[in-house]
């Protein structure tokens, strides 16, 4: 609201933690949540096309400009970081083709206003009965179609066909409504359905980085619905991207097949299945498995470095941010949790189809207190994460950490 003139201070108002997302997922597809997405397409209407106007694109953040390079790039981002990476067959040479082709027609899309560039219902915001924008650091000068195709085909809000016709027609009426000239709605149509192409698969390169290749796990489950998404998209624009290969290729990485590899199933409320995670001390010896049938794994953390060797990290455990810190940026730890989560899921998804009641899975490593400590707590937050299931963590050298004495 007010920044200070030598540009050191500033103020803001607390919106709170309550995004028209969460509202979604907590009430579903009610007239209440609906009218909140009209609000919002109402104000990107004023953002785009009135203070749009007036903006200085030379500030932005980024880059200026969502141009042809701009364009291609997230078309890159999707092929390297998404489409690489799965088992699919494809002309490569023919595909880098066609998407020179689409960077440039997509390019020439009008009309050219303030683009937002992550319009999701993650980024709005509900406080006192109103709608609020948020996180508009990436905005540029680009296609008023783009922003539309982030809110109505967010993946992970699914909205229904007629949700999205709904507030397409709603966001046209609010241009209409402003003290603007009226836009040529046939040629706008036509773009918003490009730039929903390109918006789908600039989200499943995001999704393949941060998914795929650094693990997190929130990114990793929003896949399934993105190809999803990606399918729906398909059959309702047949003609839609007009270039074979691509096609070729986005119905291959929607098949049911592929949709089913990044399914995470659902997490059950009485599962019988129980999980028990252990980080224990090889000098103390590995702790026996109390179940009837002896089910799970036991890793060992020694080949990773140890902090506690390091004065620094010698009187904390794996619970401290630094041990943590350390532990992911000097060490080899999450490429061998990698494989840790990946097995142990295997072994979970079975478990839980075949009705069995216990795993179990344990970290050893020299003294018990750095490495497996925060093997198993990283193992312990990606299964409650992943599914709703008793976890029960036990650090069982914990009696006997070398930690600093305080007076």
């Amino acid at each position: 609201y007010k920044v200070s003139k030598d540009k050191r201070y500033y103020l803001q108002q607390d919106l709170g933690s309550t995004s028209l997302f969460d509202q979604l997922m907590k009430e579903g597809y009610t007239d209440e949540v609906r009218q909140n997405f009209h609000k919002a397409m109402e104000q990107l209407a004023k953002v785009q096309w009135i203070a749009g106007r007036e903006a200085n694109f030379d500030q932005c953040f980024s880059t200026k400009q969502f141009d042809e390079k701009a364009i291609m790039a997230d078309l890159f981002y999707f092929k390297y970081y998404f489409a690489d990476l799965q088992k699919v067959n494809y002309d490569k040479n023919l595909l880098m083709e066609e998407m020179e082709q689409l960077s440039k027609e997509l390019g020439r899309v009008q009309p050219q206003m303030l683009m937002y560039r992550d319009f999701q219902s993650r980024n709005i915001m509900l406080h006192n009965g109103k709608t609020y924008l948020i996180d508009f650091q990436g905005s540029m000068k680009g296609p008023a179609q783009y922003d539309l195709a982030s809110l109505l085909w967010q993946a992970k809000a699914q909205l229904p066909a007629a949700w999205k016709e709904d507030l397409l027609n709603g966001y046209i009426t609010a241009i209409n409504n402003l003290p603007i000239s009226r836009m040529d709605e046939i040629h706008f149509r036509k773009g918003y359905a490009q730039f929903v192409l390109l918006r789908l698969l600039q989200v499943l390169g995001a999704y393949g980085f941060r998914g795929l290749l650094q693990r997190k796990q929130h990114f990793l489950t929003s896949i399934a619905p993105a190809l999803k998404n990606l399918e729906v998209f398909l059959s309702s624009y047949p003609q839609i991207p007009a270039y074979p290969e691509l096609r070729s290729l986005l119905q291959k990485l929607c098949s049911p097949e592929m949709q089913a590899l990044y399914t995470v199933p659902e997490k059950q409320e009485n599962a019988p299945l129980q999980i028990t995670i252990n980080s224990f001390s090889y000098k103390q010896g590995i702790p026996a498995d109390k179940s009837s049938h002896g089910g799970g794994y036991v890793f060992d953390c020694r080949g990773i470095l140890n902090p506690g060797r390091f004065d620094a990290y010698k009187h904390l455990t794996g619970r401290d941010a630094t041990v943590q810190d350390f532990l992911k940026q000097e060490t080899r730890m999450q490429e061998f949790l990698d494989h840790v989560f990946g097995l142990v899921t295997i072994n979970v998804d079975d478990y839980l189809s075949r009705g069995f009641d216990h795993l179990s899975v344990s970290f050893g490593c020299t003294g018990g207190q750095h490495r497996s400590v925060f093997a198993a707590e990283q193992l312990a937050a990606y299964l409650n994460n992943r599914y709703n299931i008793p976890v029960t963590l036990n650090h069982l050298n914990e009696q006997r950490w070398m930690l600093q004495q305080t007076e």
